[in-house]
């Protein structure tokens, strides 16, 4: 089976339950955060519809330095409605979906690099960067946006298996 076959299901559970996520984020609390270190809840969120589209930066580059010398840092994006969020997250996974599914094998087997300021902080296959660093990440942060959506008296979606406001899937 081809790696990229095999990833898909993953990918479509994954983005299911992130979507389920991001659709019970209160419009009215986009500028909340727990806590004066954390993120607002809108970046947050609006963070987890970026993560699938940056499959493309794995695939279609072999490298990519986040704070290149002398030109600007990575910016991220500004998404002011949780509409918005969700249309964008929706059209990121579909390029996604489509770009795994047409990307060779040998292709997710080649090296990947992040630096910064051309320091290199990692290299690994470019499946590790996808399984790893997007797909985990969006995990991560998806654990993330569901506590603050508890700690704000929003019903958190069942995303593995039940949650208190969700006992039965």
């Amino acid at each position: 089976m081809p790696i990229g076959e095999a990833l898909l299901p993953e990918l479509d559970q994954e983005a299911a339950a992130t979507r389920k996520v991001l659709e019970r984020v209160p419009e009215d609390k986009l500028g909340w955060k727990p806590h004066e270190k954390s993120m607002t809840m809108g970046r947050l969120a609006t963070h987890l519809t970026e993560l699938p589209g940056w499959v493309k930066l794995a695939i279609d580059q072999d490298e990519i330095d986040i704070a290149p010398s002398g030109e600007p840092a990575f910016t991220p994006q500004v998404v002011e409605s949780v509409s918005a969020m969700v249309e964008l997250f929706d059209r990121n996974v579909a390029e996604t979906r489509a770009l795994i599914g047409s990307t060779p094998d040998d292709t997710f087997m080649k090296p990947w690099t992040m630096k910064k300021a051309g320091e290199e902080v990692f290299t690994a296959p470019k499946i590790g960067v996808i399984r790893h660093d997007i797909m985990n990440h969006l995990i991560h942060h998806r654990g993330q946006l569901t506590v603050y959506l508890r700690l704000s008296g929003v019903s958190v979606p069942s995303t593995y298996g039940p949650t208190a406001d969700e006992p039965a899937l």
